[in-house]
C-alpha cells in the first residue's frame, strides 16, 4: 500500500469511527461569547506584598465567572474566586482572590521553584501575547508562593515545561482562603509591537486538591485544557507598551574540586550568557564558555530492547526555545533534532562548548529560530560546529508550515538534515471537537556519500484528542540511508504503521463514584524492514478496564500480543545471547495509583508473560511522602526477573529524591540511584538559592560508586560551587 492509499485510508477510517462512536454534544457546552478583561493602569506606588489591600485593586474590573470541569461540568465553582489585572510601564500584575470556606484543608505542600502543582491547590495563568491562539505563556503558582512556568505551543500539543522567566509572586493564607499578587515584567514576554493598545489571549484556572474540583474562567469544556489558548478570553487596557530595548549580562563563577582515581584536582570556571532584547518580538542569546553544573543527573534506565535509550533535554540553554527547533515529525522513533548531541558525548560525558548564539523571535504570523554552537575538541573527537535554523508561517485559525535544517561541520565534513512539515489544527470539528492533521518529510545528506534520494524519512497522522473519544493513526518510514547525526534514531530501516482507539465514558447514574472509564477495543503497532518487508516489530493491546475515581485513584489492565524479527544475533544481558529468528509471545500489563495530592500516596505498574520464548515479570513502584509544604520524599524500585533457555537474570533499580524548602528562593534536593545492571550507585546533591529574581547561587555535590566487589569503591567525587547573576544595561 503506497503513501498515498495509506494516508486516504486511514482519514476515511477515522471519520467513519468517529461518527459512529454516538456521541451527542451538549447544547449547554456551545462556545460563549467571548469575554473580557481590562487591565487598569496604575498611578501610584504599588507594595508588592500579597495583601491586595491597594485601593487600585478595588477600583479594577474583577471577574469570578469561573465554571467547573471537573468534576462537575458546567456547574459554578464552589469558592468564590476572583481576578483584576494592574499595569504600569514595566509589569503586569494579576490579583487573585481564592476564597475558602475551609482553609484549613487547603493542600499546598511545596515551596520550591518549578513544583508539582498537579498535587496541589494552585493557580494558572496563561497569556497568549501574539493573540495567535496557538502559543502561550503559563504561569502557576499554589498558596505558599512557589512558582512554576512553561511555554506552550500548538495550542497545548506541546510544551516546554523548563523554561524559567523572570517573574514573582507573593502570597499570603487567611481564615478567608488564599491570595496572591503576581508581578510579571513585560521584558520576561514576547509581543507584537508598535500598536497603539495590545489586545492579548488570557486564561485563569483554579484547582482544589481536596475535593478535585477544576474551575476555568474560558475554556471549561473537556475536550479542552488550560493550554489549549484557541479558547481563551481576551485582555484589554495593555496600551502604549514600549518597544524594549535591553541587554541583559549573566555572567557566572564556578569553582570547587574533582577526587578520582587519579587524584584530586582543583576546578574553576567563568563564563556566562548575553540576552538582548531586540524589540518585544526578538531576542538573541550569546553563550560563552558554556557550563551545565547545576543540572540535575540524569535519572538511570535499564533498557532490555535491541534499541537506544531516549535521556530528555535538562540543560537550560537548549530547553529555552525548544519548539522552534522541531522538525514537526512526533513521536520518539526518529528524533531529527536532539540538542544532547551538542555539549555531550555518547557516554554522556560533558563536552566543552566554546561559544554559541541564538535568535528567536516571532513576526506577524512568521516565526524564525536560528542558532549555531562550536564545541572543543574532547575525547578524539575533533572540534564541531552544530547550526540549525527553522521558520514557520501561520495558517488559518490555527494551522501552521514550517521548514527547518540542522548542520554538522567537522574538519570540512559536512552534514545536514533538512525537511518540512505542516499540520492542520481546528477545535471546532463537528461542533466542539478537536482534530489535528500533519506530516513531515526530512533528507538527510552529507559530503561523504553526496546526495542519496533514498535518504528521506517521512511521518503522517491523523488525531482526535477528545474526552469521550481518542483516535490516532500514524505512518512513517525511514530507509537505511537516513540518518539524522545531530538526532536520535531508536530504529533504523523501517516502516511503521500506528492506530489506536480510545473510549473514555463518564457515567452518570451507575457507578457514581467513577470519574471515568478508560476502555481501548485496539491499539495495532507494524514495523517491518524497509529493505525486505519483513516483521521488525508488532504490538497489539487492548484495554480490558481502566478507570479512574472521583477521589483521585486509578488502575488499568491490558492485553498484549507482541512479536519481534531479529536479524541477528541479540545480547539482552551479558552472556544472554537471543538467536536471530522471529518471536511471538502474550503479555498482560497493569497499573494502580491512589490519590497523588494526599500526603502518603503510592503508585504500581507492571507486566508479566511470556518473553522471547521464556517469561518474564517486571514492576516498577513509587512511593511519595509529602511530609509538609518544606519537606518531601520520593523512592523508586524496579524489579525485571527474566527467564530464558539461554539463561535467566534479574536486574534491580533503585531511586529516591530527598526535597527540603527552606523558603520559595531557598530550596535543596538529593537524588541517589543504584543500578544492578551497571553496579553503579551515584548522588547528585543540590542546593539552590535565589537572592533576587534572575540571580541564583548553586551548591553541587556529584559522587559515583562502583558496587561490583560488593564494597562501595568511590570512582568519583565533584563538589562546586556556581553563581550567576543578572544585571540589565
Amino acid at each position: 500500500m503506497n503513501f498515498l492509499v495509506r494516508i486516504s485510508f486511514t482519514v476515511v477510517l477515522l471519520f467513519v469511527c468517529y461518527h459512529s462512536s454516538g456521541q451527542v454534544l451538549d447544547p449547554n457546552l456551545s462556545a460563549l461569547p467571548t469575554d473580557n478583561i481590562t487591565a487598569l493602569p496604575l498611578e501610584n506606588n504599588f507594595f508588592f506584598d500579597g495583601k491586595l489591600d491597594e485601593p487600585e485593586w478595588q477600583t479594577a474590573q474583577k471577574i469570578s465567572n469561573f465554571t467547573q470541569r471537573e468534576l462537575d461540568l458546567g456547574e459554578p465553582i464552589t469558592e468564590k474566586t476572583e481576578v483584576a489585572i494592574l499595569i504600569d510601564d514595566e509589569y503586569m500584575y494579576i490579583g487573585v482572590w481564592c476564597y475558602d470556606r475551609e482553609p484549613e484543608k487547603i493542600i499546598a505542600k511545596e515551596m520550591r521553584r518549578d513544583f508539582s502543582f498537579n498535587l496541589e491547590d494552585n493557580f494558572i495563568v496563561i497569556l497568549d501575547t501574539y493573540l495567535d491562539k496557538r502559543n502561550g505563556f503559563q504561569f502557576v503558582i499554589n498558596p505558599n508562593g512557589a512558582r512554576a512556568d512553561l511555554q506552550t505551543f500548538n495550542n497545548g500539543g506541546s510544551s516546554n515545561q523548563f523554561w524559567n522567566g523572570v517573574w514573582d509572586v507573593r502570597t499570603q493564607i487567611t481564615h478567608e482562603g488564599w491570595f496572591a499578587e503576581i508581578k510579571i515584567p513585560f521584558y520576561t514576554l514576547k509581543y507584537r509591537p508598535g500598536q497603539e493598545e495590545q489586545v492579548w489571549g488570557i486564561n485563569f484556572e483554579r484547582n482544589i486538591r481536596r475535593n478535585r474540583q477544576q474551575a476555568r474562567w474560558k475554556g471549561w469544556q473537556r475536550n479542552y485544557d488550560i493550554s489549549d489558548v484557541s479558547q481563551a478570553g481576551l485582555l484589554n487596557g495593555l496600551k502604549e507598551l514600549r518597544d524594549k530595548r535591553f541587554v541583559e549580562v549573566k555572567p557566572y563563577a564556578l569553582g570547587g574540586g574533582e577526587n578520582t582515581d587519579g587524584g584530586a584536582e582543583g576546578v574553576g570556571n567563568v563564563g556566562g550568557e548575553i540576552n538582548a532584547l531586540l524589540g518585544p518580538t526578538y531576542r538573541l542569546n550569546l553563550t560563552f564558555n558554556t557550563d551545565f553544573a547545576q543540572v540535575e543527573a540524569d535519572r538511570q534506565q535499564i533498557n532490555l530492547s535491541r534499541f537506544p535509550l531516549f535521556f530528555p533535554e535538562l540543560r537550560e540553554f537548549f530547553l529555552e526555545g525548544d519548539d522552534f527547533f522541531d522538525f514537526g515529525f512526533g513521536g520518539n522513533r526518529i528524533i531529527p533534532f536532539y540538542s544532547r548531541r551538542i555539549g555531550l558525548s555518547e557516554s554522556r560525558e560533558t563536552v566543552p562548548i566554546i561559544a554559541g548564539a541564538r535568535i528567536l523571535g516571532k513576526e506577524e504570523k512568521t516565526t524564525l529560530g536560528a542558532m549555531s554552537i562550536q564545541t572543543a575538541a574532547a575525547g578524539g573527537d575533533p572540534s564541531t560546529n552544530f547550526s540549525t535554523f527553522s521558520v514557520r508561517q501561520d495558517v488559518g485559525d490555527q494551522s501552521v508550515i514550517g521548514a527547518m535544517t540542522t548542520n554538522k561541520i567537522t574538519d570540512g565534513r559536512w552534514h545536514s538534515t533538512t525537511g518540512v512539515n505542516g499540520r492542520y489544527s481546528t477545535a471546532n470539528f463537528i461542533g466542539k471537537s478537536n482534530l489535528d492533521v500533519g506530516g513531515a518529510f526530512i533528507q538527510s545528506y552529507n559530503t561523504d556519500e553526496g546526495y542519496e534520494s533514498d535518504a528521506m524519512a517521512y511521518r503522517a497522522f491523523v488525531s482526535l484528542p477528545n474526552d469521550f473519544l481518542q483516535i490516532f493513526a500514524s505512518t512513517q518510514r525511514s530507509p537505511s540511508a537516513f540518518n539524522p547525526e545531530v538526532g536520535l534514531m531508536r530504529r533504523r530501516n523501517f516502516q511503521e504503521s500506528f492506530g489506536q482507539v480510545f473510549f473514555q465514558p463518564r457515567p452518570k447514574n451507575n457507578f457514581q463514584w467513577i470519574r471515568q472509564f478508560y476502555f481501548s477495543p485496539g491499539a495495532l503497532t507494524y514495523v517491518q524492514f524497509d529493505d525486505t518487508r519483513e516483521l521488525q516489530s508488532l504490538s497489539y493491546k487492548v484495554r480490558v478496564l481502566g478507570f479512574e475515581t472521583r477521589s483521585g485513584e486509578g488502575f488499568y489492565f491490558d492485553a498484549e500480543r507482541v512479536a519481534e524479527g531479529l536479524r541477528e544475533d541479540f545480547e539482552i544481558f551479558p552472556d544472554v545471547v537471543i538467536a536471530q529468528g522471529e518471536y511471538w509471545w502474550n503479555r498482560y500489563n497493569f497499573f494502580f495509583e491512589t490519590f497523588e495530592a494526599r500526603a502518603f500516596s503510592l503508585s504500581t505498574t507492571g507486566s508479566f508473560g511470556e518473553f522471547f520464548g521464556g517469561n518474564s515479570f517486571s514492576t516498577s513502584s513509587t512511593v511519595l511522602w509529602r511530609a509538609t509544604k518544606n519537606f518531601n520524599i520520593n523512592a523508586n524500585y524496579e524489579k525485571n526477573i527474566i527467564n530464558l533457555p539461554q539463561g535467566s537474570f534479574d536486574t534491580d533499580l533503585f531511586g529516591s529524591r530527598i526535597e527540603y524548602a527552606f523558603h520559595p528562593q531557598a530550596f535543596g534536593s538529593l537524588l541517589g540511584q543504584w543500578n544492578s545492571a551497571q553496579q553503579e550507585m551515584n548522588m547528585n546533591f543540590r542546593l539552590q538559592l535565589i537572592p533576587k529574581i534572575g540571580t541564583d547561587f548553586f551548591l553541587i555535590y556529584n559522587q559515583i560508586v562502583d558496587t561490583r566487589s560488593g564494597e562501595f569503591d568511590s570512582q568519583r567525587r565533584t563538589l562546586l560551587a556556581k553563581l550567576v547573576w543578572r544585571f540589565v544595561l
